[in-house]
């Protein structure tokens, strides 16, 4: 007897997404169920082309539908979803693009354009196709990055700007038109070119686009945030304390436009010496242990100061396992963030607790001397080492929360009529305590 497409479909949800906890049927990835005879074919669609649990779900999928009685051939084929943003300019070369990825990074010498360099790089060499925007209007590094101090941007048929090549990887930059010469400009100027390099390059089809933002939270990257839809953000930082403030400020920035923090990537974390043999964590260690419990993002990765990865050494195309495993991580979390988009939790507090509760029925509550006696602010951790400086016998008595709000699908604001705020108070160590105090 024939398999049914109801035969398929109970099958297939035997595999469950790992980041989503749901079965890919549920998620709506099984698509284009086609059954001739004994043979069986169908989509598994993604929410990102580089998930790197793909071929995981097609040998599943191949063996799970391969057993079913009266099957003999399998063929599945994968695909990701096609964008669904609209370009707010009619004339953008936006259009075709899977996905926008910002960079980012509270302060600079952060190595963030390094970063956006070598992610974008690592998944062009993967075989997909990659762009990375240089949108740093008065310090570009792409043309040092890459050695391309000689480029000659051109426009195509349309008037569009074309982008330069480095191996398999598009790239553009606004140091390209500026040479050594110095960008002097103000807020209308700065907006005009930057929403030039956003819409007016021809970008054609491309599954990931990566914006290398200038440090801060100035003009450039609010006309980013307001001018095109953005899939997810990543912040770079270093394992030093006096990078940890900027992440935060780089994470309320996102999520007051409502753009998913994607994560943060750690960079020189560490230091291999060859000669030695032996690692130095030269900023200290423990940081991205202490970023993920202050802010509630996950770290995607600890990459390495490595000095290939200065002086302009890209064209030869060196990368490493730390930068692949912080891709995947990447990957993961944008598939994540494109499925789920930001869901915020109702709260309610009062005069004994704070109470979190999200549309799946999860409840975290916690009464607030537990809630203030661990808060992971500044002022209450010590950000070399870790160690808590809060007394907590010194809390009033009448602690309660005079304000809550959500700051994305990280964490909560908390302001005290104590008059502390807790900037940010992850929902990780919420239910973290709450489940210690069952």
């Amino acid at each position: 007897m024939a398999a049914t497409e109801q035969d398929v479909l109970d099958t297939l949800s035997e595999i469950i997404d790992p980041d989503l906890q749901q079965d890919i049927v549920s998620l709506g990835f099984v698509r284009n169920i086609e059954i001739a005879g004994s043979a069986v074919a169908f989509e598994i669609q993604l929410t990102t082309p580089a998930c790197p649990i793909k071929d995981r779900f097609k040998t599943d999928a191949e063996r799970l539908v391969g057993a079913l009685p009266g099957v003999t051939s399998v063929g599945v084929t994968m695909t990701s979803r096609a964008p669904s943003r609209t370009p707010k300019q009619e004339k953008s070369g936006l259009t075709q693009v899977k996905a926008l990825i910002a960079v980012a990074s509270g302060k600079g010498g952060v190595g963030k354009s390094t970063v956006a360099a070598v992610i974008a790089l690592d998944l062009a060499q993967r075989g997909y196709k990659v762009g990375l925007l240089d949108a740093d209007l008065f310090g570009p590094s792409v043309p040092t990055l890459f050695r391309l101090h000689d480029v000659e941007l051109r426009q195509d048929e349309a008037g569009m700007i074309v982008p330069a090549s480095v191996g398999p990887l598009q790239v553009v930059s606004f140091g390209f038109l500026l040479g050594d010469s110095p960008a002097i400009m103000r807020g209308p100027m700065v907006s005009g070119y930057t929403q030039q390099l956003l819409h007016q390059v021809a970008w054609g089809d491309l599954d990931y686009l990566f914006l290398d933002l200038p440090p801060g939270t100035g003009d450039i990257q609010l006309t980013i945030t307001q001018a095109v839809e953005l899939d997810g953000a990543l912040i770079v930082t270093t394992p030093q304390a006096l990078a940890y403030p900027d992440v935060g400020k780089g994470i309320l920035m996102f999520d007051r436009v409502d753009v998913p923090v994607l994560g943060v990537i750690e960079n020189m974390a560490y230091f291999d010496c060859a000669d030695c043999g032996t690692r130095h964590e030269l900023f200290g260690s423990g940081g991205a242990i202490r970023l993920s419990e202050r802010y509630g993002v996950n770290v995607l990765g600890e990459l390495p100061l490595a000095p290939q990865r200065f002086g302009g050494t890209f064209e030869n195309g060196q990368q490493d396992d730390t930068v692949s495993e912080a891709v995947d991580r990447t990957m993961m979390a944008l598939g994540k963030a494109k499925a789920e988009g930001i869901k915020k939790p109702e709260i309610a507090f009062d005069a004994q607790q704070v109470k979190l509760m999200w549309d799946t029925g999860e409840i975290v509550a916690l009464d607030n001397h537990t809630l203030r006696a661990n808060c992971q602010c500044a002022s209450c951790v010590d950000e070399y080492s870790g160690a808590r400086k809060l007394n907590p016998s010194r809390i009033r008595s009448d602690i309660r929360a005079d304000d809550v709000a959500t700051i994305g699908n990280y964490a909560i604001a908390i302001e005290w009529n104590d008059g502390h705020s807790s900037g940010f108070f992850p929902y990780r160590k919420m239910r973290e305590l709450a489940s210690a105090a069952k």
